[in-house]
């Protein structure tokens, strides 16, 4: 059984204990958190897909912890004029567990 789910402004395709790296959550670490908006679920062949949501579906997941990406640098420049800035940017991310999927 697995579902897809959004979150973040992205899709996530899970299934019962996968572990995700999603947008910051605010939620404590440790806490459970459900995610209502599912687009759709699998359950063994039986597929329901949502417009733009599946109606009673959830996944429940426990969040495991916070911590930060990878350090992403970005460059600009305009040639001949001598103007070059270089800028860096981590993102905030919520490390999930998923617990069950509800259909």
């Amino acid at each position: 059984m697995y579902a897809v789910l959004e979150t973040g402004g992205k899709q996530y395709r899970v299934a019962a204990g996968d572990k995700l790296e999603i947008e910051r959550l605010d939620v404590e670490a440790g806490k459970p958190v459900t995610f209502e908006r599912v687009l759709l679920v699998n359950n063994e062949g039986k597929v329901s897909v949502g417009a733009p949501t599946v109606s009673g579906a959830s996944v429940v997941a426990d969040v495991v912890q916070h911590k930060r990406g990878p350090k992403v640098t970005t460059f600009k420049m305009k040639r001949r004029k001598g103007y070059h800035k270089t800028i860096g940017h981590r993102q905030e991310l919520t490390v999930v567990q998923v617990k069950s999927i509800n259909a």
